[in-house]
């Protein structure tokens, strides 16, 4: 998989690290990680992810909410994470989502999913 730009919102400090780790082991880059939906929408603005990454319910705001204004101004692949995926679903139904708790391959499974429907190649890009 090629390294990606990745917006993380998580409102979960200790889930937050966990997964930035996870990611920067994968070989990406955590352009930011954000704990409301305001944060998180205006970060997608002056970072310009790769992929979103977002808990579905933030202490204040939704990521699902954040994910919705982001992708007004243009697609980014994007992908949730959440402790009930039955209610992502009721909300956006086509939603790649990770339930928690996960492991490395089912986060790296997600993304690759995310990033098909978006039409991204997956490979590693030659250097």
């Amino acid at each position: 998989m090629r390294s990606l730009r990745v917006l993380l919102a998580e409102d979960d400090g200790m889930i937050g690290m966990l997964i930035a780790d996870m990611l920067t082991e994968m070989g990406h880059d955590v352009c930011a990680i954000e704990v409301t939906e305001a944060a998180t929408v205006t970060a997608a603005a002056h970072h310009r992810p790769d992929l979103i990454i977002a808990d579905a319910r933030l202490g204040r705001g939704s990521g699902v909410s954040a994910v919705e204004e982001i992708l007004r101004a243009g697609f980014v692949p994007h992908l949730f994470i959440t402790g009930n995926s039955s209610a992502v679903k009721v909300l956006r139904p086509d939603a790649v989502v990770v339930e928690k708790p996960f492991d490395e391959a089912q986060l790296v499974h997600a993304i690759q999913r995310a990033l098909a429907i978006a039409g991204t190649p997956t490979a590693v890009e030659p250097t």
